[in-house]
């Protein structure tokens, strides 16, 4: 994860349906792959009467090669930025089940579960990852904002095309436009849907 001051992560998202072409343009333009694709399962927690989504915070546990507790909130100081900007602790934990229980007895339950297969590349100070979702694909660049702009430039992105949803809201979306019966992002729930993410982008 590129590191920034004060716990800021700083991002933006953009759907792109063929992951593979974009693969190769990345690699041709010189992205060195820092961690292979690998299968993400990610479990958001909440307290019954949902604190933290009403005060825009993240409380998750997310299993692929290593356990990762991570924090999202608000920062108090929110600077200006045409990307995504989120406070963000992260500490990597030996035991997903143990925690899972902790977080059960502070009063914290899982609220909804989200799955991925996601590739890392760096290219330059910024940090790219194909992700791969039930309902489609995305790329999502994180770094300093000026570096992220100048990859999005390089890899002939559109910068007005940018999402600065996270995968929830968007999800949160496409159950609405489709009148969804579930709630978790799962390969399961979508596996025999006629459902895209692009049912709902412009």
């Amino acid at each position: 994860m590129a590191s920034q001051p004060q716990n800021l992560e700083v991002e933006v998202k953009f759907w792109v349906p063929d992951l593979a072409a974009f693969r190769q343009r990345l690699l041709a333009a010189g992205a060195v792959l820092s961690k292979p694709r690998v299968f993400e399962k990610n479990v958001a927690f909440d307290t019954a009467d949902s604190r933290l989504f009403q005060e825009l915070k993240l409380l998750r546990l997310r299993q692929d090669t290593a356990v990762t507790l991570t924090y999202k909130g608000t920062p108090a100081h929110l600077p200006h930025s045409e990307a995504k900007v989120r406070e963000e602790l992260e500490v990597t934990v030996s035991d997903f089940d143990t925690l899972a229980e902790i977080f059960a007895r502070l009063g914290f339950a899982p609220v909804v579960v989200y799955e991925k297969y996601r590739e890392t590349f760096t290219w330059q100070d910024v940090e790219i990852v194909l992700d791969e979702l039930p309902y489609g694909n995305f790329i999502e660049l994180e770094g300093e904002e000026g570096g992220i702009k100048t990859a999005v430039a390089h890899l002939n992105l559109n910068w007005q095309n940018r999402i600065l949803t996270n995968y929830l809201g968007l999800m949160a979306q496409l159950k609405a436009h489709h009148d969804l019966p579930f709630n978790d992002l799962t390969f399961a729930n979508f596996a025999n849907l006629h459902v895209s993410i692009a049912d709902i982008l412009p």
